[in-house]
């Protein structure tokens, strides 16, 4: 061990024999968390919080005890979609989170900010620290599922998650377009060194219904998702259409309303590991 060693291996290329492998976190001692599922993607805007709103919906109604982690800490959505205007609360035993209408356990650095639009100009291990935070000093209770809603690429929040957290496989969210290929290879070899399990791959923004003739357009472009699946041994799990519908629930925060059997294969798998 070097003289200057300041014990934060995850920041340090040297090896040694002091060198520390397990950065996994304990819980805080009131929570009681089954099952921790990441819902990732190697770039922004195609979705991750729509699926993770969703999927949390989706077992909810099926009899489960859901909760949402937002690890996105710069750009949070989850309160905003599930209409949450109350703030998180907390005593000296650690931070209660919020529940949503139908009792789904939701934690967001919006929670804990005084204005919604306030930024949050941090850098990456604070960021970082924060998340491992919603982790650690949340009384999260009993929980069957919860949702790691993660912000978009391969730097420090994923990486923190992977490390710290017992996830028991991720959920990768996509868009047609040909560029997704590339970036989605990422995720899944970030995955990969890190030995999490892939569950498989949703594809969002799939397709266009139209209401008037019942066909489907594709306004991105022929998928792409087969292939990558493929490529990568695992299995397309869900196609998301564009919905106005699904769009007017995430604006008015009622995503607890939304109809549909998206997820249902989803959930089938997540009940049977």
């Amino acid at each position: 061990m070097s003289e200057n060693c300041n014990q934060s291996c995850n920041t340090c290329s040297q090896s040694c024999s002091d060198r520390k492998t397990d950065f996994s976190e304990k819980s805080h001692e009131l929570s009681n968390i089954k099952k921790v599922i990441g819902i990732v993607s190697g770039k922004g805007g195609v979705g991750k919080s729509l699926v993770t709103s969703m999927l949390a919906v989706t077992m909810n109604r099926r009899g489960h005890n859901t909760a949402i982690l937002d690890a996105d800490i710069t750009g949070p959505s989850i309160p905003k979609v599930f209409g949450i205007k109350e703030k998180a609360s907390g005593s000296e035993s650690g931070v209660i989170p919020v529940k949503s209408k139908t009792g789904i356990d939701i934690m967001s650095i919006n929670l804990l900010l005084e204005n919604d639009t306030d930024p949050v100009v941090w850098r990456g291990p604070v960021i970082a620290n924060t998340v491992k935070q919603f982790w650690t000093d949340v009384i999260w209770g009993d929980v069957d599922y919860m949702f790691v809603d993660m912000p978009p690429g391969t730097g420090d929040v994923p990486l923190t998650v992977f490390q710290s957290l017992p996830v028991d496989g991720i959920i990768i969210v996509t868009s047609p377009q040909e560029l997704v290929s590339m970036i989605v290879a990422k995720a899944f070899n970030m995955a990969k060194m890190m030995n999490i399990p892939i569950l498989g791959v949703v594809e969002n923004m799939s397709y266009f219904k139209c209401p008037d003739c019942d066909k489907e357009h594709k306004i991105f472009g022929d998928s792409h998702i087969e292939k990558i699946a493929q490529e990568h041994n695992v299995e397309v799990l869900a196609k998301l259409p564009i919905d106005p519908q699904i769009a007017l629930s995430c604006d008015k925060g009622l995503i607890e309303l939304f109809v549909g059997d998206y997820f249902d294969k989803v959930a089938e798998i997540l009940e049977s590991n």
